[in-house]
């Protein structure tokens, strides 16, 4: 088995019903399950980080889609994988999931489609070792690009899609494969489990959870955690590193039910979400040092969602909090 379906390490935060579009006759597993978990998750990215671009201190192109690469299967199952993603057996870069009416679908882009070249330029064949390189290398190159530059991206077989942007909050998402419910982000990447698409009981709830981890890279909680020195190790269990990643729990957790109500998404999901989260079969017995409590995270939620309302109810427009100014990590 492939990293791809291999655990991933926890960046930011711990997290953690079938997609609409999966048909209810032919139940997916195996690639062609997390083909389709990729493609709930796409157009969930895709609307947050769009629908709340004008909040967001640092943008980027959105395209609406989730990236692929034959290098992430073993020989013995790229067959399996590929095909599950419409994808061709040829070393390159792929599609591995739209968002309906996002600007990779309006160019005709469709899942498997191979990305040989972009703006006229050979993507590398040989960037990097590890099985990820050739993605993040060019989830990098497009989120560098003008927001709303047209990209030309051109097949195997020479024939080129034009695909026009649209400006959204910088990130890109994948789903690994990995059967607990688990979230990370990294400043630039939310990485979600196949374990937490399946958890969250809707859309809106899958959201709430994805809207966590956006919300760590739109603060810059990564950054701002390295430069107040925190220990990453077994010491970030304790004293004040311990005090400060829970701090960045807290925000990431207020600023969610905002980003929820900005793209149109039950704010309230995040109750239903994180209660169930909390008190699930298999919890660890004591809360973490790094993370509050469930019930004080409902608590939070449930006041940001007042705050919502009242806003909308004198007419106001939202604004969330935290993002022009959080307070100081120390």
């Amino acid at each position: 088995m492939h990293p791809r379906l291999r655990s991933f390490s926890i960046l930011i935060g711990l997290v953690c019903a079938a997609p609409a579009w999966a048909s209810a006759d032919a139940p997916a597993t195996g690639y062609a399950l997390l083909a389709r978990q990729e493609a709930r998750v796409a157009t969930i990215g895709f609307r947050l980080t769009t629908a709340n671009a004008a909040w967001c201190p640092a943008i980027q192109p959105q395209f609406g889609w989730i990236l692929g690469d034959p290098r992430l299967y073993d020989a013995y199952d790229r067959a399996e994988a590929l095909a599950a993603y419409h994808a061709t057996d040829a070393d390159t870069a792929f599609v591995a999931a739209v968002a309906p009416g996002s600007p990779a679908a309006t160019a005709g882009l469709r899942t498997g489609a191979a990305i040989g070249a972009v703006n006229g330029q050979p993507v590398d064949v040989a960037e990097g070792n590890d099985a990820f390189a050739r993605m993040t290398a060019l989830e990098k190159l497009f989120a560098a690009l003008p927001p709303r530059a047209r990209v030309m991206i051109a097949g195997i077989d020479g024939q080129a899609a034009a695909i026009d942007p649209v400006p959204g909050c910088a990130s890109d998402f994948r789903v690994n494969a990995r059967a607990a419910a688990a979230g990370g982000a990294d400043g630039r990447l939310v990485v979600v489990s196949a374990g937490l698409v399946d958890f969250a009981a809707s859309d809106d709830e899958l959201a709430a959870a994805i809207a966590h981890e956006l919300a760590h890279n739109i603060l810059r909680h990564r950054a701002r955690l390295d430069a107040a020195g925190v220990d990453r190790g077994l010491g970030k269990q304790f004293g004040r590193s311990a005090r400060l990643f829970k701090q960045t729990e807290v925000e990431a957790d207020r600023l969610s039910v905002w980003l929820l109500a900005g793209a149109g998404y039950d704010p309230a999901a995040t109750v239903r979400f994180w209660s169930r989260f909390g008190q699930r079969k298999g919890a660890p017995p004591f809360q973490a040092a790094t993370h509050p409590g469930w019930r004080d995270r409902v608590a939070s939620f449930e006041e940001e969602i007042r705050a919502i309302d009242s806003a909308r109810t004198a007419g106001q427009p939202l604004k969330p909090p935290l993002i022009d100014a959080p307070p100081p990590l120390e």
